[in-house]
């Protein structure tokens, strides 16, 4: 008698779940999954003989998979194209650091896209397209967050000397608060809560769900590394971040299949550049990793699934596609109406989906990211790596690769099919013609705004910085720190200097202590102490100095604005009146209308 009691009472669970997910309607619901800096082949679905990821094996055996599908070689481009679906430098989210990494305040994303169409939008993980208003993910669409800031948990700005374990994340006010556990489990869990509160609501849900594994720093519980105790110290490490990435793949399945969410959600999984630790392991024949414009730098996987959506049976979909084809594709899936004017360089590729047999358009693309001051056309080809990609050819670095005869891009055919090469070379000369107007912008991070009043702006997001992290902002090896602003309004404000971000309470000229995480396998050193007397600050008009005392942790100027665009620069001097370090975090801050 319990056991028909079970039964039925399991039935019922079901068909519940079945009429809850039909109540949401034909809207379906959308997951992107994005692993950072894992490559085509560190999968065990894609060859690798030692990864396993039966999870992703189980999806990649489910879903149509786009076998020529390619990102950028760096995980900021990549982030911007699949938001936009616009070129990173016509959308201005170039580079990882540098403050090219910001992307451009009037183009739509794919969250504002869905939230004018009725779905309620969340971010799971790494952002990493601007940590200050205008920029953060809830400035751009997303109603509901939880995101650390910049590359990578624990860089320098991010909260000081920050965990994968037990981490310090932030909501949509972006205060950063404690959790506990692990990272990557924890934005799991944190979605799938979210998801079901969606569910319950009868709310349409876009979550974006771009992880912080498998970059570094190399923190993992060692339960993961255990298969791999026979490998070395570092693949052991990289493997067991990829088996939780397995793992908690596993749990979304598990929970989208309980809830009744699993039919009529599209689920979307791929990568954010091609391998950055794995690619001398094995590299699914590919030359090249992360940064490098050869194969192994940009091609990811793309597995789409969507068991209610009528889409063709799974299997593998040949032809060139590209990362900014997919919000073009979530539009046309989803038969979204409102696209709030957005324009695409990506194409919808919901045909391709819908209908077995057909394969995406004949078209040449372009692969490239980068500074724009250095890519231009007559320099140096090593100056501005790109690749040009038309079906099985490649022209990369001035040499041109046969994909169906040379995977490996080894043998150079330029001088062989000088015509290829000229098709090519006219491709992308047109190509930058149409992005270069774009490359001389700058985003400017806005000041005195009520969305963000204060701001802290910090290392990695200044317009000529080089991505200072945390070891080497202790080590003092960067000497200067410049931001480009936009002053929101009018006011006075307050303009506080520190060499190190407020929560660590260090002096300016003083040393901080040497760090190490919870787990025990990465360390950062103690911080170097200078012998700091001033410190200056120059802001639009204004150039002033301050004395620095050996206990003072910040250096706090008063500062009459104007509204507009200006650079503003923070450093610290010695007796000799020599810059030695810059001011690494600086909080602007209007406190009220000029008098």
């Amino acid at each position: 008698m319990i056991h028909t009691i079970t039964l039925i009472t399991t039935l019922l669970l079901a068909s519940l779940a079945a009429l809850n997910a039909a109540d949401i309607g034909a809207k379906p619901n959308v997951i992107i999954v994005l692993v950072d800096d894992a490559g085509y082949g560190d999968y065990s679905c894609h060859g690798n003989p030692v990864a396993k990821t039966p999870n992703v094996d189980k999806l990649h055996a489910e879903s149509v998979r786009f076998s020529d599908f390619h990102v950028t070689p760096y995980c900021t481009p990549t982030r911007s194209q699949l938001m936009t679906g616009v070129d990173n430098f016509r959308n201005g989210a170039s580079v990882v650091t540098g403050g090219r990494m910001l992307l451009r305040p009037d183009l739509p994303t794919a969250a504002n896209i869905f939230a004018a169409n009725g779905y309620r939008t969340g971010q799971f993980g790494k952002w990493h397209l601007g940590d200050n208003y205008p920029f953060r993910p809830q400035d751009r669409g997303f109603k509901d967050v939880l995101y650390f800031n910049s590359a990578f948990v624990g860089e320098s700005d991010d909260t000081w000397c920050n965990d994968y374990v037990d981490p310090w994340l932030r909501h949509a006010d972006g205060k950063p608060v404690q959790f506990k556990g692990y990272v990557n489990d924890i934005l799991f869990t944190e979605a799938m809560t979210w998801m079901e509160q969606r569910r319950k609501g009868g709310e349409p849900f876009f979550c974006y769900l771009p992880l912080p594994l498998i970059h570094t720093p190399l923190i993992v519980p060692e339960k993961y590394c255990e298969p791999y105790k026979d490998q070395t110290p570092k693949h052991r490490q990289i493997l067991g971040m990829l088996a939780n990435v397995d793992e908690n793949m596993g749990r979304l399945d598990a929970f989208l299949r309980q809830s009744g969410l699993r039919d009529n959600t599209i689920l979307m999984f791929l990568n954010d550049n091609g391998s950055a630790h794995m690619s001398d392991l094995y590299n699914a024949g590919m030359r090249g990793s992360k940064g490098t414009p050869w194969e192994g730098g940009h091609r990811s996987p793309l597995f789409v699934r969507w068991p209610s959506g009528g889409l063709r049976p799974p299997g593998e979909v040949a032809g060139l596609t590209q990362v900014q084809d997919l919000v073009p594709t979530l539009i046309g899936l989803c038969g979204l109406k409102q696209t709030l004017g957005a324009k695409f360089d990506g194409i919808n590729l919901a045909p391709v989906l819908q209908k077995a047999g057909q394969e995406p358009p004949d078209r040449i693309l372009v692969v490239q990211h980068g500074y724009p001051q250095k890519a231009a056309p007559g320099i140096d080809p090593a100056q501005r790596p790109y690749a040009v990609m038309w079906g099985r050819w490649r022209l990369v670095e001035s040499a041109l690769y046969d994909l169906a005869t040379d995977p490996g891009q080894q043998k150079d055919l330029i001088a062989k099919q000088p015509e290829i090469a000229a098709k090519l070379r006219t491709a992308y000369a047109q190509w930058w013609k149409d992005v270069e107007p774009w490359t001389t912008k700058r985003n400017a991070i806005i000041v005195g705004d009520d969305h963000e009043n204060p701001s802290t702006l910090v290392p990695s997001t200044q317009y000529n910085q080089k991505g200072l992290s945390p070891d080497w902002v202790r080590k003092g090896t960067y000497t200067m720190d410049q931001w480009f602003i936009q002053v929101a309004r009018d006011g006075n404000y307050e303009i506080a200097l520190r060499r190190w971000p407020e929560e660590a309470n260090a002096a300016i000229g003083g040393t901080v202590p040497a760090w190490d995480s919870v787990l025990g396998n990465y360390q950062l050193p103690d911080g170097k102490a200078f012998p700091i007397v001033k410190a200056r600050l120059t802001v639009g008009e204004f150039k002033g100095e301050k004395d620095v005392a050996q206990t003072d942790t910040v250096a706090v100027f008063n500062v009459s604005l104007k509204q507009g665009q200006t650079m503003l620069r923070g450093t610290f001097l010695d007796d000799q009146g020599k810059e030695i370090c810059g001011a690494y975090y600086v909080n602007v801050h209007r406190i009220g209308n000029i008098r």
